[in-house]
């Protein structure tokens, strides 16, 4: 079912719970108070049976129908429009759930239209209703209402936020190669907040000068002063968690970079030291290969070789193979291969 709730207040009390639209615009007609109709996710006849009785703007309407909105302010006429993109921290995933909610504004009524769980718009009914002076001011009083619940859900992301950015930079340091990936998400998500919470100060000063035509009860002007001043001071918290995360991000590009040149001056060192081993076995392997040759050279069985008669042969292959060795030795140590 889509009409969540449905009442006509007349002097800040609930006076009629309405069984359907019909019998909401008959009892608006009969006696001077405001409708309040709380939609979600409404199908095009039930929005546009609201819009008929309403008058309301097609354009908006046609907004409030599609959603994927940013948050705005716009008047049409006597009408006031507003979409806001209230947010919830989801502790299990660690992410930031962004509904929206669209709000139709007028003299005598106030239609709002959910696309998402959040805010608990049944919550502010009641906080409204609890307070029937104050919600005699009319439906301006309803969207004060509604925008002091936003705000206040608003708090519990924010703390969510910043403990994940507190988590982040514990892990900084602790060459965890998921934490470039997951203050990536987390900008994302900042950045998203940080859309949603951004308009909503200009919606209040707005809201809280306004108009010729519509001018705030100095009451409800005290009321949208002190939401406007809690959304300047998330907007400031807001705007420090993105310079933390951009920072955290460098940091942490910088932290890669010193490891991956760590990484590659130990690989060289790795090399060196392999390269100067293989010289040292090189070069032995090529003293011990002189007086090889010559030794295999003459251990050959063959009748007619050279100085096999020779009474200094013997001593001659020796000192051979000594001075060959010596000079290899000597080589390779000058060359400091050895």
């Amino acid at each position: 079912m889509t009409i969540i709730d449905n009442a006509v207040y007349v002097d800040g009390l609930r006076t009629q719970d309405p069984g359907s639209l019909d019998e909401t615009y008959f009892a608006l007609r009969q006696r001077e108070g405001m409708a309040w109709i709380g939609l979600y996710r409404p199908d095009a006849e039930e929005l546009q049976s609201v819009a008929e009785e309403f008058d309301l703007n097609p354009l908006a309407v046609e907004d409030a129908l599609a959603g994927h909105q940013r948050a705005k302010l716009e008047h049409y006429g006597e009408c006031v429009f507003l979409v806001l993109r209230p947010a919830r921290y989801l502790d299990d995933v660690e992410k930031v759930d962004f509904g929206e909610i669209h709000v139709f504004v007028g003299q005598d009524y106030v239609v709002t239209v959910r696309h998402a769980e959040s805010p608990d718009l049944a919550r502010v009914r009641r906080r409204m209703e609890a307070m029937p002076e104050f919600l005699a001011l009319g439906p301006d009083a309803v969207l004060y209402g509604i925008l002091d619940q936003v705000v206040d859900e608003y708090e519990p992301v924010a703390a969510g936020l910043e403990n994940d950015i507190d988590e982040i930079e514990d892990d900084l340091f602790g060459a965890d190669p998921e934490v470039s990936r997951r203050i990536y998400e987390l900008s994302r998500q900042v950045i998203t907040f940080q859309r949603a919470t951004s308009p909503l100060a200009g919606i209040l000063q707005v809201l809280t000068a306004g108009t010729p035509e519509r001018v705030p009860d100095p009451e409800l002007q005290d009321h949208l002063r002190d939401v406007l001043d809690h959304v300047l001071r998330l907007n400031e918290r807001v705007a420090s968690f993105r310079a933390l995360l951009q920072n955290a991000l460098a940091v942490n590009a910088a932290l890669v970079a010193q490891r991956q040149n760590d990484e590659m001056r130990r690989l060289t060192e790795s090399s060196f030291a392999q390269s100067e081993q293989v010289k040292r076995i090189s070069s032995w392997a090529a003293i011990l290969f002189a007086p090889t040759l010559v030794g295999t050279i003459y251990g050959m069985n063959f009748r007619s070789m050279p100085e096999l008669d020779w009474v200094f042969g013997y001593p001659f292959a020796l000192g051979l193979m000594i001075a060959m060795g010596l000079v290899l030795y000597w080589t390779f140590r000058h060359n400091k291969w050895i």
